[in-house]
């Protein structure tokens, strides 16, 4: 493979302003008025902007997911085809969660059955988390790639190439994986286990 470094570059500028200015919304700024699920597919995708899809082919969030959330219990089922605050929470979650879990983990991390006053809490935690880990994350692709681009290689991290970034965070994204995994683990609590595809 082959890489322009000033496209790179200029992506990596480009992605790292945007996920240092981005966080998800506030529970209280969240629309609590009953959105059908046409609402919810497009506010969703404003909400995750961050998480870029490579066309229409591939959107951030569909319809038959949040049928399968709902079915499988991962979050709370809609009122009446309607999806208020905790709903649009719940998803959020899952959204952001999914790029690195399977649902049964996702049931494990996420409360099925809290009242909206700890969801609510809940969800602003994650949020902060969420904001937090963007921000650490943001630091360690900078260092990452520092080498790259005729920065000092400041540590035993810096990539000399682009490959060598990809394969960097593909293997941080592992580690990660696993952590999560190995944490989860030490809970009571066993993952259902995922039906097999016919």
């Amino acid at each position: 493979m082959r890489f322009d470094n000033v496209l790179v570059s200029e992506k990596l500028s480009k992605w790292e302003k945007n996920l240092e200015s981005y966080q998800l919304p506030r529970w209280d700024t969240i629309p609590n008025l009953g959105l059908y699920m046409e609402q919810v597919i497009m506010l969703l995708k404003e909400y995750l902007s961050y998480m870029p899809t490579e066309d229409e082919e591939d959107p951030v969030i569909t319809a038959a997911a949040i049928n399968n959330y709902v079915r499988k219990k991962v979050m709370p089922m809609p009122e009446k085809k309607r999806y208020y605050r905790t709903h649009i929470a719940y998803l959020l979650m899952i959204c952001s969660l999914k790029q690195s879990m399977n649902i049964p983990t996702l049931q494990i991390m996420l409360p099925p059955d809290l009242s909206e006053e700890e969801l609510k809490r809940f969800y602003d935690a994650y949020v902060s988390r969420h904001r937090a880990s963007a921000k650490y994350f943001v630091q360690l692709v900078r260092e990452t790639s520092a080498g790259i681009f005729g920065g000092a290689e400041n540590s035993g991290i810096s990539a000399g190439s682009t490959e060598g970034l990809i394969t960097s965070a593909a293997v941080i994204s592992g580690f990660a994986r696993l952590l999560t995994m190995e944490l989860l683990s030490l809970a009571d609590i066993v993952p259902p286990e995922e039906p097999e595809n016919p």
